[in-house]
């Protein structure tokens, strides 16, 4: 297979602007690229999976969001984030390269609310794993998802959004809580910042692949 340039841009014309150029940027997967995941980002509304992938991307992030209107009133728990102007009504999109670029992981939110299941569901398709946000303000938000993924056999870690606000609990209570298998990685991170989101994503990319071996020595049984 040629080698694909990590980046490039389209063919400009005599006396082109060069930032209509720039937005005309095509960026490629890495010719290092060797193996490649889906994976999947899930929890309540407004917990932080927009900000999350939108930390990590190394390509400009796909949003499918909408403004909050009143038609949202009474369905849409605003309380812990009074802030909050839009909402992701589809998916969010993103793609980032681990182990020194030979692995591609492309990143799919899903919308919180829990009327999106059927999106949810059909998402979830494929994935090799979840990472699920979760807001200790709110924990019961997580159970949805929490559910869906149990159901389908998708392994999964559980982080905890840090928000400046939020009650700081023991991880045993959390667990409880969240009623997470031991086995189950469970860790913090602050969606904002590119160092903790890939701190968490790396705890879930390792640990897929314990579970994957696990898996595969368990089936040679």
């Amino acid at each position: 297979m040629d080698s694909a340039p990590w980046s490039d841009r389209t063919a400009q014309s005599d006396g082109a602007d060069r930032s209509d150029a720039a937005e005309r940027s095509v960026t490629y997967v890495p010719a290092t690229v060797t193996r490649s995941a889906k994976i999947v980002i899930a929890g309540g509304f407004g917990v932080g999976k927009t900000t999350l992938i939108g930390s990590v991307s190394e390509v400009r992030p796909l949003r499918m969001e909408e403004p909050i209107t009143q038609a949202s009133a009474g369905v849409d728990d605003l309380r812990g984030t009074p802030h909050k102007t839009t909402t992701t009504v589809a998916m969010d999109f993103g793609r980032i390269h681990m182990a020194g670029g030979r692995l591609a992981l492309y990143l799919f939110g899903l919308p919180g609310q829990s009327r999106f299941q059927p999106l949810w569901e059909d998402l979830a398709e494929g994935a090799l794993g979840c990472l699920v946000l979760a807001d200790t303000r709110d924990l019961d938000a997580s159970h949805d998802a929490l559910g869906l993924l149990d159901g389908a056999g998708i392994p999964y870690a559980v982080a905890i959004n840090t928000f400046p606000d939020a009650p700081d609990y023991p991880e045993a209570e959390l667990r409880q809580a969240l009623a997470l298998d031991p086995a189950t990685p469970l860790t913090c991170c602050d969606a904002r910042d590119r160092t903790s989101a890939l701190h968490a994503l790396i705890t879930l990319t390792e640990y897929l692949s314990e579970y994957r071996s696990a898996a595969l020595l368990e089936s040679r049984r």
